[in-house]
């Protein structure tokens, strides 16, 4: 490990170069600038983890057996793109000297798009002023995995129907033994969850929550009632999602997914490649035809479709993809979503 990147090399990548400040520090937060040295491997051919690597400095070499099929030097307009992103991995990527890179996590990074791209600029029942106050909780909200269960497509309707509320200091948020009705995520101030006990009717303290942090699922989840009180420590702020949409929203929508065969069928018969990506991923490889409607102009720009044409919608993964997918949905287009994405299908 080496020392911390600066936003301003994150802000020079793509697709990374598209996301909002709040959320690409998001992402800085949980990246490290690392070192490897002549010979070592970043990654091997038939790699599945979903990782982002990209070169800083030096130079790798990818590989397939013994033969370099590529170099890719920092600081060049190949290293502004991930390395080799296809899944498995088609090369080995060495380094051919001493090399500076990055490796960000692909959920991580899919999610902060995919909420960069569906959350902010349409949830109405913010102004602008409380969308900047509020996000610091928002982008920490991406991190927890409670969220990431959450299916892509509903991201804009859980931000649509959270719900503030203000609390001071000692109050009680959650009581043990009570049923719940809430999914809770801290967006100012800080709380305390304790657990009663027979030895302890005060209670024994479990854990400090803070910004960012969310209470409430495990009970909705699970239909039991509250095993722990959460109180206030501080004045503050939380967001409330209600038992039945948290649970409505936790279901997939009404998608259907197509695999590489059926998709290239579709398309073949009439149908049409719609890629959500930003216009700098698009760049880099696309699938043959495709029209590129980036995610977050993606409702303003439903004119330019034709309602009687099949789409298929794509993106590197699936996610975004299928929160346009759910979009056109509601407008009665004809629309499937490639399974899996780009990154895993042949172009």
């Amino acid at each position: 490990m080496a020392t911390r990147l600066n936003i301003a090399q994150l802000k020079s990548l793509s697709p990374l170069n598209g996301l909002k400040k709040v959320n690409l520090r998001a992402i800085l937060d949980k990246t490290e600038l690392l070192e490897a040295k002549r010979g070592q491997t970043l990654f091997k051919k038939g790699d599945t983890d979903k990782r982002s690597v990209y070169v800083l400095s030096g130079k790798i070499a990818l590989t397939e057996g013994d033969k370099v099929v590529q170099t890719i030097a920092g600081g060049t307009d190949e290293a502004l793109n991930p390395i080799a992103p296809m899944l498995p991995r088609h090369q080995t990527a060495v380094a051919a000297g001493d090399v500076e890179y990055i490796s960000i996590d692909g959920e991580l990074l899919d999610v902060t798009l995919t909420w960069d791209q569906t959350g902010i600029y349409e949830v109405g029942d913010f102004s602008t002023q409380q969308v900047n106050e509020t996000g610091n909780w928002m982008a920490a909200f991406l991190h927890i995995k409670a969220f990431q269960r959450i299916p892509p497509a509903n991201i804009q309707s859980i931000f649509m129907r959270l719900q503030q509320v203000n609390y001071k200091a000692g109050d009680v948020v959650i009581q043990q033994g009570n049923e719940g009705d809430y999914f809770y995520v801290i967006s100012d101030g800080r709380c305390m969850v304790t657990r009663e006990t027979p030895l302890s009717d005060a209670g024994i303290d479990l854990a400090e929550l803070t910004v960012g942090d969310t209470f409430g699922d495990e009970a909705l989840l699970s239909e039991a009632k509250c095993n722990a009180t959460v109180r206030m420590q501080t004045d503050g702020s939380l967001m409330r999602l209600g038992k039945d949409d948290f649970q409505a929203l936790l279901k997939e929508p009404m998608l259907e997914w197509v695999d590489q065969d059926e998709a290239d069928r579709l398309v073949a018969g009439g149908g049409q490649w719609l890629d959500v990506r930003l216009p700098s991923e698009f760049k880099v490889f696309h699938k043959d035809g495709a029209v590129n409607i980036p995610l977050y102009v993606f409702r303003h720009k439903l004119n330019m479709l034709d309602p009687g044409k099949q789409y298929v919608v794509c993106c590197d993964t699936g996610r975004r993809s299928s929160a346009a997918a759910f979009v056109l949905k509601q407008k009665d287009f004809q629309v499937v979503v490639l399974r899996g994405g780009l990154t895993q299908s042949e172009l």
